[in-house]
């Protein structure tokens, strides 16, 4: 079997254990990033996914996992919104927003969408396995390499491109960024250039939560004192994230053509 195989093989039963723990925090109602880390584990396995496209089970546990970030969306932006509002003062606004949040995680941690992406994750290593036996991962490090560097070229594409919408630029960076973790013996990025992904992706997120959040005033009267100050913050996200994106763009010029 293939050393990559190995890695793969690893990383799954990794983060198997990590999203088996976050279902019983969920459950348990144990803490307020029990969600969060759902979320960001999920992450982190559709980017070790996306690159083995072709291979038996990715596609259903991509699309499971899918459907999980989608149950999960609004309630983690919702959870996200609650913070801010708290952390300005605004006390019924905030707490308005986090009624019922044992009851939201328990519903979670019991929904179909998670218990259908914990039975494809741990039957997974058994699909790779048999891959493996049947000669189907071949070459696997240079397939995902190849799909790897697909990912970055697109990132630079939508960079240079000068009416690039700055939505589309934060998936990219995600998938770049994400990858790049997935799979760090392929180096893609140093460190340098990981820091700029994370300080895009946070520019980036400053400027989405704000954008979400005025779209909200005009429906939820209670938002309304926060206009101003968000309205000025989004401006100061863009200015910012553009000065972010020009330097990554810059670093990803100086990369070898074929990283």
């Amino acid at each position: 079997m293939s050393a990559m195989l190995d890695h793969v093989v690893a990383q799954v039963l990794a983060l198997q254990v990590r999203l088996l723990a976050c279902r019983e925090r969920l459950a348990a109602d144990t803490d307020s990033e029990a969600l969060h880390d759902l979320r960001t584990t999920l992450r982190r396995l559709r980017s070790l996914l996306r690159p083995l496209r072709g291979l038996p089970g990715v596609e259903q546990l991509e699309e499971a996992a899918s459907s999980l970030g989608t149950l999960t969306t609004p309630l983690r932006d919702r959870e996200v919104l609650a913070a801010e509002l708290l952390g300005r003062g605004y006390t019924g606004a905030g707490q308005r927003r986090l009624e019922g949040r044992g009851r939201t995680f328990a519903s979670v941690a019991a929904s179909p969408q998670l218990t259908k992406v914990l039975a494809i994750v741990d039957a997974f290593p058994l699909f790779l396995r048999a891959a493996g036996r049947e000669g189907l991962v071949k070459s696997l490090d240079k397939r995902i390499d190849k799909r790897l560097v697909k990912q970055w070229r697109k990132l630079h594409h939508a960079l240079q491109d000068p009416a690039h919408h700055r939505h589309r630029l934060r998936l990219l960076i995600k998938r770049a960024r994400y990858g790049d973790e997935a799979y760090p013996q392929l180096d893609h990025a140093g460190n340098k250039l990981q820091r700029l992904l994370k300080k895009a992706q946070g520019d980036l997120g400053d400027w989405h939560d704000r954008l979400q959040w005025l779209l909200q005033v005009r429906d939820h009267a209670d938002l309304a004192p926060c206009k101003v100050a968000w309205e000025r913050e989004l401006h100061e996200a863009e200015r910012q994230s553009d000065v972010t994106l020009d330097a990554l763009q810059q670093a990803l010029a100086r990369r070898q053509p074929d990283k």
